[in-house]
């Protein structure tokens, strides 16, 4: 497929030289190109067209032979998807569980985590809405504490803060890895090595970032990771799974049991499986696993490296272009930046610059202040448009999405 994908700069833009038909073989496999300039990967991603016919493919075989019959046709198949996801994440396959998203991966560790009365759980300002939401309703149901830990200069996390907070005591550090609402990636690897000095279980938020950087569990030492399929892994959407390290498994059980999650083993008794598929339950969507597994593949035969490389060049020049044009103010932090682009259209509200965009079929997104009350409103800044990138993406296309923003700004139609 993309095998020996070769990157090169070329004026500071990443493109593909030698090996150029990967590129196009990519955008081959991609059908939704032909449509749109699709610049919400980190909304939903368009999928390859394998995960198409995977989906699809078993959607029909269940019509065919029935549903049950179809998922005993495919537990090959089902089983190789959490050794995929298993190779992605540097973990192993029984540290996996595969959930409708990530959100609820997230949850059912969170909730299920054992805590007491007075436990501090650190957090950061670039943490995702559902998770603050999450964290206030156990401030309140448990009386935990909610400590916010600043950004630094440079707007990641600020470590020095976080080791201060750290040295009073804390029971957990939830961090966003890559927040929806710019291009920051925080620096997990650097949090991970000081909850562990300082013996804080740590749970990773990486929804943004699997896929789009190269996510590595056993170098982050995180023990609890959350993720989609339907972002940067491009797969469908309604898949999500979880990592449950050794601290997690020992510690976790899960708000909610079944009898995929647990075994009644005698009329008043049921035992919890040992490996992370407690965090299942029993009905799934076997397709949209199927689905996930065969985006999981997809990504690794492109190459994360290679991957994460071009669509952060991508992100990079969409990124200076637009900070160039007048009346565009761009407004992503951090040290290291991903393909996710945050900016402002002076006297253009980002609603209706996101539909004005739409009208040219030109896919964006926007960030709600209230969807990130310690991030946004703290800069003072409204909502924000955001445009996210992918490695099938073209320089042609970040190149047209800036000069429609541009006509934007001049009161024009993007398409006159």
């Amino acid at each position: 497929m993309a095998d020996g994908l070769r990157l090169s700069y070329d004026r500071g833009l990443m493109t593909m030289t030698s090996d150029f038909e990967s590129l196009e073989r990519i955008r081959r496999d991609t059908p939704g190109v032909e449509s749109v300039l699709h610049f919400n990967n980190a909304g939903s991603a368009l999928p390859p067209e394998i995960v198409v016919e995977t989906v699809t493919g078993h959607i029909r075989r269940e019509a065919t032979i029935g549903g049950y019959e179809a998922a005993d046709e495919a537990s090959d198949r089902l089983e190789a998807v959490y050794a995929s996801l298993a190779r992605l994440l540097g973990a192993e396959a029984d540290q996996i569980a595969v959930v409708e998203n990530a959100t609820r991966a997230w949850d059912m560790a969170v909730y299920g985590y054992p805590f007491e009365r007075g436990d501090r759980v650190l957090t950061v300002r670039a943490e995702y809405v559902s998770n603050v939401i999450a964290l206030l309703q156990l401030e309140r149901r448990l009386g935990i504490e909610v400590v916010l830990i600043d950004d630094d200069k440079n707007g990641q996390i600020d470590l020095a803060h976080l080791e201060r907070e750290l040295e009073i005591g804390a029971a957990m550090v939830a961090m966003t890895h890559a927040p929806t609402n710019g291009g920051l990636i925080n620096p997990a690897e650097t949090v991970g090595q000081l909850c562990a000095q300082y013996g804080a279980f740590y749970v990773l938020d990486a929804c943004q970032s699997v896929g789009q950087v190269p996510v590595d569990v056993e170098g982050i030492g995180c023990d609890v990771l959350s993720g989609t399929g339907r972002k940067y892994l491009r797969g469908p959407r309604g898949t999500g799974f979880l990592f449950a390290g050794p601290r997690a498994l020992e510690r976790i059980e899960p708000p909610f049991l079944d009898l995929h999650a647990a075994d009644w083993v005698d009329d008043r008794r049921y035992e919890i499986r040992a490996d992370a598929r407690r965090f299942e339950n029993w009905e799934a969507n076997y397709a949209g696993k199927l689905g996930l597994g065969a985006a999981v593949d997809y990504a690794l035969d492109v190459g994360i490296e290679a991957g994460s490389t071009r669509l952060r060049g991508l992100g990079e020049s969409l990124r200076s272009q637009l900070s160039a044009l007048d009346g565009v103010s761009v407004h992503d932090k951090g040290v290291a930046r991903g393909g996710i682009v945050t900016f402002a259209v002076d006297t253009v509200d980002s609603e209706d610059v996101k539909a004005e965009l739409s009208a040219d079929a030109m896919n964006v997104s926007t960030s709600p202040a209230s969807h990130a009350r310690f991030d946004l409103p703290h800069r003072g800044l409204p909502t924000l448009v955001r445009a996210s990138v992918h490695y099938y993406n073209t320089e042609s296309e970040v190149d047209r999405f800036v000069e429609a923003v541009a006509q934007i700004r001049a009161g024009k139609t993007p398409s006159t």
